[in-house]
Formats: structure tokens, C-alpha cells, sequence
């Protein structure tokens, strides 16, 4: 319904109701007898002219209503101070959402139980403050036994509680985070990896001991948004040596030390097309790029000698490490000393690549290859879970700020080259084929884990130590996959007519929203053609707006037939379904004056009361032609329905956006 014209119908009527006012009073204060007579005579005519229809008349307390609803003139937008008023009862709301109506106490068990479904856990540190103040409520109350979690708060208290972290809190319940339905998203990451624990392929490294004798059962995945919500499945708690995972991470420090021209005088940014760990160097005698051991080798050379030269070897070893922690929103980074002996002791191919590499004076002057090497297997032998590892993936995918601390760890460039070299190079020989199927940055390593990265959404780290020949893990590389068969993740998924995948970044309810508001504007500018597609992409044509109107409501409203008489006979719609002023199409078309409408839908009541159900097929009234609705029938009609132009079905004038009230 246009609201112009709902504004124009009641401004009239406003207006003859003025006239009539007069004339009453004209007629009570009269003393000529010729004025009262004329004055009588007018206000026959003007009620004569309104008590013609009893419909009218009652379709006016309905657009009264309507009129109200939409006029928004008397009302002045809010002040900043009744913004703040506004701001400061978000507690005020939380605690009636979940308070018990019973006792009117709110349980602190339930309330963050709801926030962990949001992706917050109660270990994110932006949380600590009301995780403190719980704790110091609980300890001023002498509560013996049982946790903070346990409490149950009044609305001051818990008001308190809360407030220094309100904006977090806010935004996770009003759904303000990049994957606003997080449980319904975590539900098909579980799917998922359920999907993949039943592969049993792959073998575990064996190059040396330690890696040999990990479980192969083992499979975790952990994904943490670029707003920190976190989820994990599997074995996400089991450490585990970085290997091969941790070269993106030097890579990213080195840059951000020094910068791009600098790094890439020593090292190059292109696939090798050859093995990770081949004695073979670009045509600049260069290491092709800092994803495969020469690379990585050399990048470690240039933190040893060029950031903080000054530092000793232990010294350098935690700066790394205090690097990674940041990266990991602060958790836990260790070392396996186990691991990093045994690396040095099965490292011949590697100290090859060293000599190699010094014999082509590739290193920058002052370099110690045997430190070199050993800080690089120090490097590889850190050790993390996939837990923390997936804030690491989420802080690259964060433009290089830590999701749950939000400190800004690189500078958004740093991020962009990691990233580029990740998708070209990060899978070993595998790197072409996985940036064709899965089309997302990532790295893998022996250990068997994956970081994979979705830009601006997420990052994900999956571990399973079974590996395929080219060194990566089997079910991670399904999982990979798999991800991109569900979610519009890919590098080059189109993300407004990818309709077979979910886009978890929108809310639950966008698309239908969109889907409504394509039919109800198709009904109301008249275009059969847009109907019909709708029809055959299988929407259901009963779908209303917030105000329960119809693409036949529309339709009656605005006098056209042809849509009238396709959603009756073809997409057999209900004829008589009524919306928030109860008021059905037949209303709508009597409102406005569409006699042939108003004839048809009568008539097509009237069957459908003497056949006691809708019909799908109506003779319409012998004046009104009929309109061919089967497009197989005639393939050169107006409206077929291969007839690929719209340019039958114009948009209405100026006005068109109106009509779709």
C-alpha cells in the first residue's frame, strides 16, 4: 500500500469533515432562512456522497490507524542524553531477560551460559573485569563452597557486576558480531568434523621418534572469529610442536622488525614448484619464497642478525616467543626440548640448504649458520595447542589485531604479504590444488595441524597428525574442503548469488527478509514476469510484510489484475487473507476504486464458498479479458516464460518505492 496514497485519502477526508463542521455551525447561527436551506442542501449532498458506501467508511478507522502508525512528524529524534538513558537500561534489560520470576534474583550460571552461546568465553579477557567483580561479590558474602558461577544477583549488583564490560556484553546479545547466529554456525562446524574423524587415511611423520609415536586418533578443530567468539571440538587441549606452522608467524615478526624491502632482498614471493626442503634457489639466487625450509631458514638469519642484534641467543628465542603469545591473545607457548634435539640430529638436508644457501652468499654478513639453524629448530619445536593456535589464524584474519586483548600485534601490510604467500605457497606441492578447491590462505605442517585463514571472518586451526604424500593432514585437508562446500568462504565465491551455500555473516532472517521484500515489490509494480520466478525458484507466494500485507493485498491496491489472477489461479494463494488492520485484498481493491478486481475476487469468493475450497482455475467477468497465465502454452506471449527482457514489465514512476506498504 502506498503510504502517499494513504496520506492523500485521509487529508481528504480531513477536509470534507472540516465542511461539514461549517455547515453545521453555518446552520445553527443562521438567521436567514435561504442560508440555513442552502446550508442543509450542501450537507445532504456531502452525506449522501459518504453514506453511499458503508465500506469507505469503515475502511477509514483502519487507515486512521495507518496514518498514525506511519507519521513519525510529532515525534523529534532522540536527544543525545535519552541516548545515554537508553544506554545505561541495556542492564536494566539483561537482568529481566534472565532473572528468575520467582525469587527476581538473576543466576550468574544462566546468564553466562547464554553469553558462551554468543562464542564469549568466560576466560576472554575482556571479560576479566566482570569476572573480578563476581568473584569479589562472591567473597564479600562469605559464600562457603561452589563458584562465583553460582551466585544469584539482585538488579544492583548484578548492574555492577557487569557495567565496566557492557559494551561487549551488548553487542554479543544483540547479535553485533561477524557471525551474529554463532550456535548455528558452530552446529555445522560440528557436522563437519564429525564428517572427517571417520577418515582413517594418511600416515604420521617419522623422520624422527618423537613424531613417530603421536597418536593418529587424534583430531581437533578450533575457530576463533575476528570478534572472539570462540568454539572447539576434538583434541584442541593436546600441545603439540609448531614445525612447518610456525614459518607464516617469523615471517610476519620479520616484516614487521624490518619491512617488505628489506626481507625481500633476501628472499623471494613465488612457488618453487619443487619440494619444500630441495637444494634449489630462484633465478636471483634467492630462496623462492618463505613457506618452504630455504625460506624460512633464511628469514630466521635476519631476525638473528638484523632486529636487536644485540640480543644474545636466549634473548632472542623469547623475544620470538613473546611474539607468538601476542599473536595467541597471551596463551601459552612452550617448548619441547625433546622435539628440538631430535630435529638437530636428523637435520642434514637442512644444514645442506644452509651451505648451499652460504655458498651462493645468500645470508646477510655476520650470520652464524649453526645458531641460524638452531634458533629455526628452535622455532619449530615451540609448542601450543589448537586452541590457542586459532586466535593466531584470527589475528591474521583481523588485519593483524588480537581479537580477545585487541592490541594491534602488525600493521594491516604485514598481514596482506603473510597472506599472500600463505595462499600461493602454504601447502607445500599441494598449494595449487588447495588455492583452486578451498581458495583461502592457509599453512600446514608436519606436526599436523593447518592454519587456515578466512579474511575479515575467522581463523581456523585444525590438527590430526596423519599426513598425505605431500606432507599434509588428511582430515584437515577435508575439513578444508568440506568448509567450502557448506559456507561461501571461497576466495572467489560470489556472495550475492552463491545461494547454495551459507553465508554465515548474515543474520538468520536477511535473506528472507530480502526474498519478501523481491516479491512484494514485484506484486506491487505489476510485474507477472517477476512473480512467475519467484513461483518457479519455489518461494512461497503467501509470504507477508511486519504488517501481514501480501503480494495480493499489493496487487488489489494498486489495480493490477494480471498479478491478481496469477496468484489466485496459478500459485493458488489464499483470496482472503487480512493484515494488521484487517483488511483483506477485496478491502484494498474497494478502498481504490479497482472495479473489475472488486467483481473478480467477489466472484472468486463466491466459488470458492460453493466449492468449499480455493479453485485453481476462475472464468473471470465476460468484460474483463482473460490474461494466458501458462507460459507453455504460448511461447510468443507478452509474458512468456522464456522471454528473457523485463522490459514488458516496467518499474513504476518516481513513486515506486512507496508501494511496498
Amino acid at each position: 500500500m502506498s503510504v502517499n496514497k494513504i496520506a492523500i485519502f485521509a487529508r481528504n477526508f480531513s477536509q470534507k469533515t472540516r465542511v461539514i463542521a461549517s455547515l453545521f455551525s453555518s446552520s445553527n447561527h443562521s438567521d436567514s432562512q435561504s442560508n440555513a436551506t442552502t446550508s442543509s442542501n450542501q450537507f445532504s449532498n456531502v452525506t449522501r456522497n459518504y453514506s453511499s458506501s458503508e465500506s469507505i467508511i469503515t475502511s477509514l478507522k483502519n487507515y486512521s490507524k495507518r496514518v498514525k502508525f506511519y507519521d513519525r512528524s510529532e515525534h523529534s529524534p532522540p536527544t543525545e542524553s535519552q541516548r545515554e538513558t537508553d544506554q545505561k537500561n541495556v542492564e536494566d534489560i539483561l537482568f529481566d531477560m534472565f532473572r528468575q520470576e520467582s525469587t527476581g534474583l538473576l543466576p550468574m550460571g544462566r546468564f553466562l551460559a547464554a553469553l558462551r552461546t554468543t562464542g564469549i568465553r568466560r576466560t576472554d579477557p575482556r571479560i576479566n573485569e566482570m569476572m573480578e567483580n563476581l568473584r569479589k561479590v562472591h567473597k564479600t558474602n562469605n559464600y562457603e563452597g561452589g563458584s562465583p558461577e553460582t551466585l544469584n544477583l539482585n538488579r544492583e549488583t548484578f548492574r555492577a557486576v557487569i557495567e565496566p564490560n557492557i559494551v561487549l556484553i551488548a553487542r554479543a546479545f544483540r547479535h553485533q558480531f561477524v557471525v551474529p547466529d554463532f550456535l548455528g554456525f558452530t552446529k555445522d562446524i560440528e557436522e563437519i568434523y564429525w564428517k572427517c574423524k571417520s577418515n582413517t587415511d594418511g600416515k604420521v611423520a617419522s623422520y624422527i621418534p618423537q613424531l613417530a609415536r603421536v597418536n593418529p586418533d587424534y583430531w581437533g578443530v578450533s575457530v576463533c572469529t575476528i570478534d572472539g567468539q570462540r568454539f572447539s571440538i576434538g583434541d584442541v587441549h593436546v600441545p603439540f610442536t609448531l614445525q612447518s606452522c610456525s614459518k607464516p608467524l617469523t615471517y610476519a615478526v620479520a616484516l614487521e622488525c624490518l619491512s617488505q624491502k628489506v626481507v625481500h632482498q633476501y628472499v623471494g614471493q613465488e612457488p618453487s614448484g619443487r619440494n619444500f626442503n630441495e637444494l634449489v634457489l630462484d633465478h636471483n639466487k634467492q630462496p623462492h619464497n618463505p613457506m618452504i625450509n630455504a625460506g624460512a631458514i633464511l628469514v630466521c638469519s635476519l631476525l638473528q642478525t638484523l632486529v636487536h642484534s644485540e640480543m644474545t641467543l636466549a634473548e632472542k628465542f623469547d623475544f620470538t616467543q613473546n611474539w607468538f603469545q601476542r599473536m595467541a591473545g597471551g596463551e601459552n607457548f612452550g617448548f619441547n626440548n625433546s622435539i628440538f634435539l631430535s630435529e638437530r640430529e636428523a637435520a642434514d638436508r637442512n644444514y645442506a640448504l644452509g651451505f648451499y644457501m652460504r655458498e651462493h652468499k645468500v645470508f646477510p654478513e655476520k650470520t652464524n649458520l649453526r645458531e641460524c639453524l638452531d634458533f629455526y629448530f628452535q622455532i619449530c619445536s615451540m609448542e601450543t595447542t589448537a586452541d590457542s593456535m586459532s586466535v593466531v589464524a584470527a589475528t591474521l584474519a583481523n588485519g593483524g589485531i588480537c581479537p580477545i586483548t585487541e592490541e594491534k600485534v602488525f600493521r594491516p601490510d604485514v598481514v596482506r604479504d603473510v597472506l599472500s604467500l600463505m595462499h600461493s605457497c602454504g601447502m607445500y606441492d599441494y598449494s595449487g590444488q588447495f588455492a583452486f578447491n578451498v581458495g583461502l590462505p592457509a599453512k600446514s605442517g608436519v606436526c599436523g595441524g593447518i592454519l587456515l585463514v578466512v579474511p575479515n571472518v575467522a581463523g581456523i586451526f585444525t590438527w590430526s597428525p596423519p599426513l598425505d604424500p605431500c606432507g599434509n593432514s588428511v582430515r584437515g585437508v577435508q575439513f578444508c574442503k568440506e568448509l567450502l562446500q557448506v559456507f561461501n568462504f571461497h576466495r572467489y565465491d560470489n556472495l550475492k548469488h552463491a545461494t547454495n551455500k551459507k553465508d554465515p555473516r548474515r543474520h538468520r532472517y536477511e535473506t528472507k527478509g530480502l526474498s519478501i521484500v523481491n516479491l512484494l515489490f514485484s506484486a506491487a509494480s505489476g510485474d507477472v514476469t517477476a512473480l512467475r520466478r519467484h513461483k518457479l525458484s519455489g518461494m512461497d507466494m503467501t509470504l507477508s510484510d511486519y504488517d501481514g500485507r501480501t503480494a495480493l493485498h499489493l496487487s488489489a491496491a494498486e489495480g493490477h489484475f494480471d498479478c491478481i489472477q496469477f496468484l489466485l489461479e496459478q500459485c493458488h494463494v489464499p483470496h482472503d487473507p487480512k493484515d494488521r488492520w484487517g483488511n483483506t485484498p477485496l478491502d484494498e481493491a474497494e478502498t481504490f476504486e479497482h472495479d473489475k478486481i472488486v467483481e473478480y475476487l467477489k466472484n472468486y469468493d463466491e466459488n470458492v464458498k460453493s466449492n468449499g475450497k480455493e479453485i485453481s482455475s476462475y472464468n473471470a467477468p465476460s468484460h474483463i479479458p482473460l490474461i494466458e497465465m501458462d507460459p507453455l502454452k504460448k511461447s510468443d506471449s507478452k509474458d512468456s516464460l522464456y522471454d528473457k527482457s523485463e522490459s514488458s514489465s516496467p518499474l513504476p514512476p518516481t513513486d515506486s518505492n512507496d508501494k511496498l506498504f
